[in-house]
C-alpha cells in the first residue's frame, strides 16, 4: 500500500482512487487465519474476563477465531515483550495497560520503547482500583488501617499484582502521604492470586483492581476505599481515597496494541471490530458490573495520550525513588 501511495503522489490526484482501492483490498484480505490475542495476566481476573468477551465477539465479526493466550508474570509485560518478536501483520496483538508503559522505566534490561516500539490500535476502558481487607478484619476504614500501619511498623503485609503495577504505585503514594510507612509489599501473578492470598491470610490487605467486587458483594471482603475520582456506582457508600483527605487519584486506561510497523489498513480492521465489540450489550454489562468506564480512543489519539502519560509516570517514579540508578 505504501508504494501505491507514492505512485499516487507522483501521478497526482487522479491516482488517489487507486490508493483507496489498494487499502480496501488490504482490508479485505485480513484476516484469513486465527488471530492470537495475548492477555498478560493469569486467567480469571477482570482484565482477562473483559477481553475474553471481546475476543468472542470479534471472532464472529471477522470470521476468524481470536485465540486468547494468557502469559502471566513479569508485572504484565509478557504481551509487550512478545510483540517485539512478532510480525507486524496483525495476527499477534496484545492487551495494553499501564505496566507496559511503566516497566521500561523501572527495569533497565527492558530495551523496548513503549511509545515507539508498539502500534496503538484502540483504547477501550479503564480499571477501578481499591483497597480491600477480609470481612472480619479489624479495620473498618482506610484511615484506621493507616493508623495501625504507622503504629505497628513492619507488621503489615499487603499484595498487588506486581512491583511497579498501577495498584502498587497507588498504595505507595498513599504511604508517602503518611510520611512513609514500614510495611511489606507482596507481588502476585494476578488479581485472582492476590485475592486468594488475602482470603487465606497471607496478607493483611490488597490494593487491587475491581476483581474484588463479587467478593465484596458476597460479604467475603470489605472495600475500604477506591482510587477513582468518583465513587463506584455499585458501592456508593465507599469513599474515594481523595475524599478521605489523601489526594491520590488513579485512572488506569487500557486497550489494544500490536507490533511496531503494522499496516494502517490492518489496524483499521482490528480497531473497527474491537470498537464495535466493546459497545455490545454483553461487554457493556461486564463493564457495568466491574464499574469500568468505556473510554474509546483511536490509535493516534491513544498513542498521544500514552506519550504524555509516559513523561508524567517518569516524573512520578523519580519522586518515589523507584527509578533504577
Amino acid at each position: 500500500m505504501s508504494s501505491l501511495t507514492r505512485r499516487a503522489v507522483l501521478a497526482g490526484a487522479s491516482a488517489l482512487p487507486f490508493a483507496a482501492a489498494g487499502a480496501a483490498r488490504a482490508q479485505a484480505k485480513f484476516p484469513d487465519r486465527p488471530i492470537r490475542l495475548i492477555i498478560p495476566w493469569a486467567a480469571g481476573g477482570p482484565a482477562d474476563a473483559g477481553f475474553r468477551i471481546l475476543a468472542q465477539s470479534v471472532s464472529k465479526k471477522l470470521g476468524q477465531q481470536v485465540i486468547v493466550d494468557n502469559k502471566a508474570g513479569a508485572s504484565g509485560i509478557m504481551g509487550a515483550m512478545a510483540l517485539q518478536e512478532a510480525k507486524p501483520d496483525g495476527y499477534t496483538i496484545s492487551q495494553m495497560h499501564m505496566s507496559v508503559l511503566r516497566q521500561p522505566l523501572l527495569n533497565k534490561q527492558l530495551t523496548y520503547n513503549p511509545i515507539n516500539d508498539l502500534t496503538y490500535i484502540l483504547q477501550i476502558t479503564g480499571f477501578v482500583m481499591g483497597v480491600v481487607v477480609k470481612a472480619d478484619a479489624p479495620w473498618k476504614t482506610l484511615p484506621e488501617l493507616l493508623v495501625y500501619a504507622k503504629a505497628n511498623p513492619g507488621k503489615m503485609n499487603w499484595g498487588t499484582l506486581g512491583i511497579g503495577s498501577t495498584q502498587h504505585l497507588a498504595m505507595e503514594r498513599v504511604g508517602i502521604t503518611q510520611g512513609g510507612l514500614n510495611w511489606t509489599h507482596a507481588p502476585y501473578r494476578g488479581t485472582t492470586d492476590t485475592l486468594r492470598a488475602l482470603l487465606g491470610g497471607e496478607i493483611d490487605f490488597a490494593s487491587e483492581s475491581s476483581g474484588w467486587a463479587p467478593m465484596v458483594q458476597a460479604g467475603q471482603l470489605r472495600l475500604l476505599a477506591v482510587f477513582t475520582a468518583e465513587r463506584a456506582k455499585r458501592f456508593p457508600d465507599v469513599p474515594t481515597v481523595k475524599e478521605l483527605g489523601i489526594y491520590v487519584v488513579v485512572d488506569s486506561p487500557g486497550g489494544l496494541i500490536g507490533p511496531k510497523g503494522m499496516d494502517l489498513a490492518v489496524v483499521a480492521v482490528l480497531a473497527d471490530a474491537f470498537r464495535a465489540a466493546a459497545q455490545e450489550p454483553e461487554h457493556l454489562k461486564f463493564l457495568e458490573n466491574m464499574d469500568q468506564p468505556l473510554i474509546l480512543l483511536d490509535g493516534p489519539a491513544y498513542k498521544m495520550a500514552m506519550a504524555k502519560t509516559y513523561e508524567e509516570e517518569k516524573e512520578l517514579l523519580r519522586r518515589l525513588n523507584l527509578l533504577p540508578a
